[in-house]
């Protein structure tokens, strides 16, 4: 199996680190920012988004990261990360649908303007903030509840997603609440394979 998009990427790292998880390697090519375009016409081709990452496994082609994690587990016949009892399931992919659309647009405005150099207003910056901060703080809310990682005793595919989201916001240049939960989840975090690789890389 081929991945096309650049390590940098946030959205590439959950997928290696899904795949570490799983003992597959991924034949990574480098697309995006500082290499190959993914406006070229071939890759919009495979994703008319224009977005990394994509995945090529023979002549099948999958966009969204999310969606490319759980096919891999699912591929690999994995039912911790993705489990086959229906509601198991459903939890673990509600806390990776919250990360993907909630929680990503509660931190876009003040990432992207503190780490990527985007102009917005200071007010904007200051909202979003507060925003990321909120949201990091029901994620909180929900590790004290389980005592473990996001969905229970289990190490998921919502700890692969959710995990790459807390390291960016641990590494953002903002004043953050303190969340003693997320901070004892991402020690269990580090454990895991792959984890110092495509995580705690100093990557944003």
């Amino acid at each position: 199996m081929k991945l096309l998009g650049r390590l940098t990427s946030i959205n590439v790292r959950k997928v290696l680190w899904t795949a570490a998880q799983l003992g597959l390697t991924l034949d990574r090519e480098d697309w995006g920012a500082g290499f190959r375009s993914p406006q070229e016409p071939g890759y919009l081709a495979l994703n008319p988004n224009g977005l990394i990452p994509v995945l090529l496994d023979g002549d099948f082609v999958l966009w969204e990261s999310n969606s490319i994690c759980r096919y891999l587990a699912a591929k690999a016949g994995d039912t911790m990360l993705l489990p086959a009892e229906p509601q198991a399931r459903a939890r673990v992919e509600q806390w990776m649908d919250w990360q993907a659309g909630e929680l990503n647009n509660s931190w876009r405005v003040a990432f992207m303007a503190l780490v990527r150099g985007q102009p917005a207003a200071p007010e904007a910056i200051a909202a979003g903030v507060t925003g990321w901060n909120h949201h990091m703080t029901l994620l909180d809310a929900q590790l004290a509840r389980t005592g473990a990682h996001v969905c229970g005793e289990a190490f998921t595919l919502a700890d692969v997603v959710l995990g790459l989201s807390a390291q960016r916001w641990l590494n953002a240049p903002i004043e953050r609440v303190a969340l003693p939960a997320v901070q004892a989840w991402m020690a269990r975090l580090a454990t895991r394979p792959g984890f110092a690789e495509f995580v705690d890389n100093g990557m944003p």
